[in-house]
């Protein structure tokens, strides 16, 4: 999480999140929570009997907490900022990175923010926020209070700058800096707060280190020979890159691609480094693949081409095809139905023969609106497919299919 401020409302003061996450604060969190009235009367009452950043605060509470949801088990108790929610790691992505410490470990959490990484740390060992944003140190406290159950002992947290952390009491550390310390996010990491020469003081004390990063971040080249560079995603997503350094990085100087799904699927990881792509048949055959996206991001591609054996439909282009259905959750699989030129008028009749009603629409290398296209297609039924449109031997293509879900 960031060291600079999360956005908020200029005159709402630190003591305003004390309050707020205080028991005083419960029960108008809870109130507007449980109504169902319309929000201005909701306003109207509050303001009769708290402050106006009071009221803004638990109002904006309370819609940050259902956004939460899809990032934390725990979000109904928690508190949040609006930037610093959108910045946190969500659980299964920090349980995950956590699990690449040894227990016991104690470890530093800098520019913790509302505490996303720092509560799946916690068990580890010893854990220790530091932000020198004093609201993020207060809600990171109390979100340790709320998430962690009473066999975790709760992580410290600090306000201040990260330059006054001794890293070399921990056995790793792990730090988010800012991506918005201009005003507008980057991917520059030169232009992080803290900069590239702070994070390199901090790896000379202690090499054990964890940087979170953008999937699209391009690493300073003085790294890569040290660094384990993993792309996560969840959800088909790309979420997060992170360089890990000194014992944290199992495979130095090399990539990791990770795939993670819902709390009770195991991570499924590529290892290696780019290569040659695999060859181009100029053809479909029975099964169609796209690579999930943090493979792609990592450029392990071929990598995960060659444990398969697949090859590519068209040269440059992220979908890849073979004779047997696979079940790997880096790679989505479809099994091909029909393959057609890309002509509106016989696509249409083909999905209204069939009965398609619901159609995901998938699209690489091709100049094609897919929410254009679907209002041509007219869909009609109850049936369900997808299409895939990409180029073919430099013809636009259509390749109507069956998603097969790799638990089948």
């Amino acid at each position: 999480m960031p060291q600079t401020r999360a956005h908020r409302p200029s005159d709402v003061e630190p003591a305003d999140y004390h309050w707020l996450t205080s028991p005083e604060a419960a029960p108008w969190l809870e109130s507007i929570s449980a109504s169902s009235r319309p929000l201005a009367a909701e306003v109207a009452a509050l303001r009769r009997q708290l402050s106006p950043q009071r009221t803004h605060l638990v109002i904006e509470q309370v819609e940050l907490r259902r956004r939460a949801r899809a990032k934390f088990s725990a979000a109904e108790q928690m508190f949040f900022t609006r930037r610093a929610l959108e910045q946190a790691t969500d659980e299964i992505i920090a349980t995950y990175k956590a699990s690449r410490y040894e227990r016991p470990a104690e470890v530093f959490d800098l520019c913790c923010g509302i505490g996303g990484d720092l509560l799946a740390l916690a068990p580890y060992g010893s854990a220790t926020g530091v932000d020198r944003d004093p609201v993020m140190s207060i809600l990171a406290e109390a979100n340790a209070r709320v998430a962690l159950n009473d066999a975790v002992r709760q992580p410290a947290v600090r306000t201040c700058d990260v330059a006054d952390v001794d890293v070399d009491s921990c056995t790793a550390w792990h730090i988010d800096p800012d991506r918005r310390a201009s005003g507008r996010r980057t991917t520059r990491v030169e232009l992080h707060e803290p900069g590239i020469d702070s994070v390199e003081r901090l790896r000379k004390h202690n090499p054990n280190a964890a940087i979170k990063l953008a999937p699209a971040a391009k690493v300073p080249d003085a790294w890569l020979p040290q660094a384990e560079l993993e792309w996560i995603s969840r959800s088909g997503e790309c979420r997060q890159l992170v360089a890990w350094f000194g014992t944290l990085a199992a495979h130095p100087a090399e990539r990791r691609a990770t795939v993670l799904g819902d709390s009770a699927t195991p991570p499924r990881s590529v290892v290696g480094l780019p290569g040659e792509e695999p060859p181009t048949t100029g053809r479909v055959s029975r099964y169609v693949f796209e690579p999930d996206a943090a493979v792609l991001a990592a450029g392990l591609g071929p990598v995960l081409a060659a444990e398969h054996h697949l090859t590519r439909i068209s040269s440059g282009i992220a979908y890849w095809t073979g004779d047997a259905a696979l079940a790997d959750n880096a790679l989505a699989c479809f099994e091909v139905d029909e393959v057609l030129p890309l002509d509106t008028k016989r696509l249409r009749s083909l999905l209204h023969k069939r009965g398609i009603g619901r159609l995901e629409i998938k699209k690489r290398g091709v100049d094609v609106q897919p929410e254009s296209l679907r209002r041509q297609l007219r869909l009609k039924g109850t049936a369900s497919a997808t299409l895939i449109v990409t180029s073919i031997a430099g013809r636009v293509t259509a390749v109507l299919a069956r998603r097969v879900d790799s638990r089948d």
